[in-house]
């Protein structure tokens, strides 16, 4: 079988191009460009489209000894991933661009690209696992062994066609091994470290990058407590997000958060740690892998940001594309833009992205 390796240049998808190869496929290396100096406004160097990541992709795949492809998608990631990006933070909501990606671009755009390049599979570098159920007669999304380093939130968004072309050959081991592998190869990328931010704003600042990309300010507004009363004045809605304590520069006796973002009233509401507190919310966007539909309301957990907790929850889908989840115990600051993913023990049910903690009826 031949397949396509998603290669970034980091050691997960070196290692993940070596583990297939030594498997006896027939590999293809292929980099995805994604954008230039200009977009990110600063040096590429600690990014996925850095030279010094592509020629380290390269450097893998000659020592490897497979085809190595560069694939541009500058167009289409401005266009699918950092246009809507700023659109969601203009809109007071708080998006993942990591997932939108992975929707878009490495599982939509280069899974084509897999079928053009007469390729049967699509390799990443990610930490999660798929196996096919009999019972069910579906593709099964699972977290990765090494829940340290799982990585299944980000990937819910596959559907059964694309898990049926997928394989993550380091969802069985853990980070240590993965660099053992790259050491014992011979890959100097084997003690690089991994990204942390997103890919596009390597230094985090995302209200720095909106305004430069967009070459306008968000405008100040109103500090709101709970019942309208002005407590100051805020930078720009595109500087906050649920949940947020630090830089709101307000005198007070207690910690103040941010608890709501109104773009309408360019408004960002403060408030307590309890008004964060949320048991139900709503997501579109939705995309289930372990079933077509939830039919009855279904009891499973769920996580509403990458680093959160899973929680236990009862989930209904009310229409076809929204689902409602409500939890045991109430969640802080459900954040609309962020995605709320489904599990049944390791198991990836689904999920779709946050629009609220209510909907209008």
């Amino acid at each position: 079988m031949r397949a396509l390796i998603a290669m970034s240049g980091g050691v997960d998808s070196s290692v993940a191009a070596q583990m297939m190869a030594s498997r006896g496929y027939e590999c293809v290396g292929c980099t995805m460009r994604l954008y230039e100096n200009d977009v990110v406004g600063m040096d590429l160097m600690d990014t996925c489209c850095s030279l010094e990541n592509t020629q380290d992709a390269r450097g893998v795949t000659e020592k490897i000894g497979i085809p190595y492809h560069i694939v541009h998608y500058e167009n289409l990631f401005r266009q699918e991933v950092i246009e809507p990006f700023i659109d969601e933070y203009l809109h007071g909501r708080t998006p993942n661009p990591c997932i939108e990606c992975n929707r878009k671009l490495k599982f939509q755009h280069l899974y084509e690209k897999m079928k053009e390049l007469g390729c049967d599979l699509l390799v990443t570098g990610h930490y999660a696992r798929v196996r096919f159920d009999e019972e069910s007669g579906r593709y099964q999304l699972l977290k990765a062994l090494d829940l340290a380093k799982d990585q299944s939130y980000v990937l819910y968004v596959l559907t059964q066609e694309q898990l049926a072309h997928v394989q993550f050959p380091l969802g069985e081991q853990d980070k240590h091994t993965t660099r053992e592998i790259a050491s014992e190869s011979g890959f100097g990328n084997a003690q690089k470290h991994d990204s942390q931010d997103i890919c596009f704003v390597p230094d985090g600042d995302y209200a720095g990058f909106i305004e430069r990309y967009s070459e306008k300010e968000c405008p100040a507004g109103d500090f709101v407590d709970t019942a309208g009363n002005v407590l100051g004045r805020h930078k720009g809605i595109i500087h906050y997000t649920l949940g947020q304590r630090r830089g709101l520069g307000l005198p007070a006796a207690n910690r103040l958060y941010v608890t709501g973002i109104d773009p309408e009233s360019n408004t960002v509401t403060i408030g307590s740690n309890d008004d964060l507190m949320k048991t139900t919310l709503y997501a579109r966007k939705v995309n289930l892998i372990a079933m077509d539909r939830i039919e009855t309301p279904l009891r499973c957990s769920a996580k509403i940001r990458y680093r959160h907790k899973e929680q236990p929850c009862t989930v209904t889908q009310p229409e076809e594309d929204l689902l409602k989840v409500v939890f045991d115990e109430p969640q802080r600051a459900i954040t609309p833009g962020q995605s709320v993913v489904l599990y049944d023990g390791d198991v990836v049910l689904g999920g779709g992205v946050i629009v609220g903690d209510m909907i209008a009826e």
